[in-house]
């Protein structure tokens, strides 16, 4: 037979549907009366939807559960075979492109480094990444919800910082990536900011995961983040909420005064360079950081001051109770950071606000990739 071009329950499903999906992932395996009160629904809705949902393999059957009295209860679980979803973040030097299931798994990863990002790399990569992540999948295209696409807005911009030739930058300024990646795969595409997709990573799968509000910092080549409202990703009109990169934090009038002139891991990269500890365009994301000494301190420390002033302006508008910092580093590097920003933010001038507790995120260089992975599960399948 065939393998499918779209899934056998493409499109968005229903709103109670979704409700279902949603609670059992949030509460985990419930039984139909269990799933009749959690969600509100009648105890009859909730036992036939279920049964729709299981029998399109969304939900599964665990182990009956013997009570005392009466008949044993069925629990139904999410199935991890019963979704996937694929996931392209485009870095400054790398491409990742991975899949994950409806538990949010990991179920495949492909990687491609280069020396700066173009139109034709990406898409040459994400074609052949797309046809080995799904034939290693249960059922091929068959269960794939889509494709989420995570990438730095106007990399047309970007070509100072990243090293590359304006002109073969300049080619990202016309070139409609969803529908490129959308004819390489005939899957649907959902494309988004990398550092908000991070935040979507982060907030879904990672130690900040729930319901709770936060502002996320994510110190990459370039410094971006993501705003958590109510539980859910904040991204604005044009999808661009929480570009802390843009902060300015002096003289809004005068160029190389936002945060992005002061926390980006390009600028490490820069001394390491001129000081011959790495080859320049070397990527940092695949080492462990090791003998960099006084140009990492310093590094750390100039970028935790600068996170702190936009911690504080970051706060004065939102009154955020927390706020995680995660980046393209090694988990030590990034324990270091956020207590250098910790001991900062305590000696700020934070008249007139409450300090924020700032913890560490938990998914390091593969925030963006979950993320944008989650993007068609969560458009099509959960509840917003």
């Amino acid at each position: 037979m065939p393998e499918s071009s779209a899934p056998a329950h493409a499109g968005r499903r229903s709103p109670t549907e979704r409700l279902i999906l949603s609670t059992v992932r949030r509460m985990g395996p419930l039984a139909g009366a269990g799933i009749a009160r959690a969600t509100g629904l009648s105890a009859q809705s909730a036992s036939v939807v279920s049964r729709a949902l299981e029998a399109d393999g969304l939900l599964l059957r665990r182990p009956a559960v013997r009570g005392r009295v009466g008949k044993p209860s069925v629990p139904l679980a999410l199935n991890p075979d019963g979704l996937f979803s694929l996931g392209l973040r485009i870095g400054r030097r790398r491409v990742d492109m991975v899949a994950i299931d409806l538990v949010g798994r990991l179920r495949g990863r492909e990687v491609l480094n280069y020396a700066y990002p173009t139109p034709s790399s990406v898409t040459g990569f994400a074609g052949e990444a797309v046809r080995r992540l799904r034939s290693a999948l249960p059922g091929g295209t068959a269960r794939l919800a889509g494709i989420g696409v995570a990438t730095p807005f106007e990399l047309w911009n970007w070509h100072d910082q990243l090293g590359a030739p304006p002109g073969e930058m300049r080619a990202w300024r016309s070139f409609d990536l969803a529908a490129e990646i959308a004819a390489l795969s005939a899957l649907p595409v959902i494309v988004g900011n990398d550092a908000t997709l991070a935040c979507a990573g982060e907030q879904a799968f990672g130690a900040s995961a729930g319901p709770g509000d936060f502002a996320y910092f994510y110190v990459g080549a370039f410094v971006g983040g993501g705003i958590v409202l109510n539980g859910r990703i904040h991204q604005g009109p044009d999808g661009n909420a929480g570009a802390f990169g843009s902060l300015p934090l002096r003289d809004p009038d005068t160029a190389g005064h936002q945060l992005i002139d002061h926390a980006s891991i390009y600028l490490l990269e820069r001394r390491l360079a001129e000081e011959g500890k790495i080859r320049p365009g070397a990527d940092l994301t695949t080492m462990e950081w090791a003998g960099f000494g006084e140009a990492l301190d310093d590094w750390i420390s100039v970028t935790a001051r600068h996170l702190a002033m936009a911690i504080v302006a970051t706060t004065a508008v939102l009154s955020l109770p927390r706020v995680v910092i995660d980046g393209s580093f090694p988990d030590a590097v990034r324990t270091r950071l956020v207590a250098v920003t910790r001991a900062r933010l305590a000696r700020a001038d934070t008249r007139g606000i409450r300090r924020p507790d700032v913890v560490e995120g938990s998914l390091g260089v593969m925030a963006g990739a979950l993320g944008s992975a989650y993007q068609p599960i969560m458009e099509g399948y959960l509840s917003p």
